[in-house]
């Protein structure tokens, strides 16, 4: 289990919830790499030196400093940075309880898991959990953790209780200027055809087989290294060069035909991409999108139509057999 990474209580109203926040989250990190000097690959040390006293200090005597805008130096050590005057420091004051969907994702940070404090009550965590389930809603706080105040949600994840830290909204830079500014215009067959395109690359999605191929790219680099061998290295790929006009129906249509062809041409996806495929080619050509679909159809019955027509034209009916009969009788006669 991992280590406890905060302690204190949840309120909402008059109702406290004794809690520990635990690390929800882990990153990869990969073979350990080092500063080394390229020239002879030495190890770079990074050392606390005092320009005052002109030597290296060890890191129990490093504390926190600030500078004001007239040159004065004010020291802050680890008790001042203890000592803040923050009621968010052991208390998540649930401020409000808002739908999941009115934070936007960009805002969210580190995730951590709430469980219940030791021999605290389990009943008050329950009630809050069953109550954002039922509701739909999240819990918006403030959190202080470590020298840094945040914003932050209460959600459910399975049975438990996350703590999700978030940017605050001035720290969401704006997205004004980024969408292309131009005036373009998406026919329907062609949102018809990246529909399509999308359904086909969602086949039998799974997205806990996903794994960080860096680092095991990483690790065959040192690994032949080690061994003395060439090392494995990315073919080298084209630049583009200026912006090219495109035929966008074209790079879908294959684009669908290589999904296609990935997940196997006897699925239902597959059928169904091929269909639409075809619907968005007649909607292409001036055709209603569903003129594709009706033009196979309709080729369909014709073709078994023709097909009865001369089957019926050739075999003869029992009059004209016996009419032959007799006409062959008054000839042998």
């Amino acid at each position: 289990m991992p280590q406890v990474t905060w302690k204190g209580v949840i309120t909402f109203g008059l109702v406290s919830v004794p809690v520990q926040l635990y690390a929800a989250t882990e990153e990869h990190s990969g073979p350990a790499l080092h500063q080394v000097h390229a020239k002879d690959g030495s190890r770079i040390r990074l050392k606390r030196f005092c320009e005052a006293e002109e030597k290296e200090v060890p890191y129990s005597e490093i504390a926190k400093g600030y500078e004001s805008p007239d040159g004065r130096q004010v020291v802050l050590d680890d008790e001042d940075l203890a000592e803040l005057p923050l009621p968010s420091k052991k208390v998540v004051d649930v401020l409000a309880f808002v739908p999941a969907e009115s934070i936007d994702p960009l805002m969210f940070s580190k995730a951590y898991y709430v469980a219940t404090a030791d021999k605290a009550p389990a009943k008050p965590y329950v009630l809050l959990r069953d109550a954002l389930r039922e509701s739909g809603q999240i819990a918006v706080t403030k959190v202080t953790m470590r020298t840094r105040e945040s914003l932050a949600v209460l959600r459910v994840h399975e049975d438990t209780l996350v703590l999700q830290t978030c940017l605050w909204p001035d720290e969401v830079r704006s997205a004004q200027g980024m969408a292309p500014d131009e005036k373009v215009t998406v026919r329907p067959q062609e949102l018809k055809m990246a529909r399509s395109l999308m359904d086909t690359l969602s086949e039998d999605f799974d997205l806990s087989a996903l794994h960080d191929e860096y680092q095991l790219a990483l690790q065959e680099v040192i690994d032949a290294k080690l061994a003395g061998v060439e090392a494995p290295h990315l073919e080298e790929q084209a630049e583009g060069g200026e912006a090219e006009v495109i035929d966008l129906m074209a790079v879908l249509r294959s684009s669908v035909k290589a999904a296609k062809g990935e997940h196997g041409r006897g699925t239902k996806g597959g059928r169904a991409a091929a269909g639409s495929e075809a619907d968005a080619e007649a909607t292409d050509a001036g055709a209603s999108p569903g003129d594709g679909a009706a033009k196979r159809t309709r080729k369909a019955a014709t073709g078994r139509s023709g097909a009865a027509a001369k089957k019926t034209a050739k075999a003869p009916t029992p009059a004209k057999k016996s009419a032959a009969k007799k006409s062959a009788a008054r000839k042998a006669s």
